[in-house]
């Protein structure tokens, strides 16, 4: 997969990231005023904490987000891949929205939950296509410093070989 499709997945996937963010923190400002407002409290914990945790974790989960947002930018304009710590990054974030995937499936809908796989896939394809330590994804693929061919290597063949 050459950078003809690696880098416009990378984009989307980055700008996607940066509305999700957006959106957290929102969704979590308007629970956090909520509670404050009703004074809601879970199992006799106070509501000012409640709010103040609920802000908290929005933010992180933004900030996450956008720190997601930041790694696909750079590949995406140097087209090199990710190093060991980003793809942790991108994975976490990855098995992330599975997870909410899963949860919004039963809580909001189908329709959450689409959206978070089409997420999830635009997170997975760039570590796809990027490669191990951002080497060409595909045997045979041209290097960008060489100009020359990958060599294609044949599998091992399974068994005691005839001498």
């Amino acid at each position: 997969m050459g950078a003809v499709v690696r880098r416009p997945v990378a984009w989307v996937a980055a700008i996607v990231l940066l509305a999700e963010a957006v959106g957290f923190v929102f969704v979590n400002g308007l629970m956090a005023t909520v509670v404050d407002n009703q004074q809601m409290s879970l199992a006799g914990l106070d509501p000012d904490a409640m709010s103040t945790g609920t802000w908290a974790a929005g933010f992180a989960l933004g900030l996450y987000l956008v720190g997601c947002a930041a790694l696909l930018v750079r590949a995406a304009i140097t087209d090199r891949g990710f190093g060991r710590v980003a793809r942790f990054v991108l994975i976490a974030c990855a098995v992330l929205h599975g997870v909410l995937g899963a949860l919004a499936v039963g809580l909001v809908g189908w329709t959450a939950f689409l959206f978070m796989m089409v997420v999830l896939a635009l997170i997975v394809l760039p570590l796809v296509a990027y490669g191990e330590n951002g080497e060409a994804g595909e045997a045979g693929e041209e290097t960008r410093e060489s100009g020359e061919t990958a060599p294609r290597t044949a599998p091992a063949e399974a068994g005691p070989s005839a001498a």
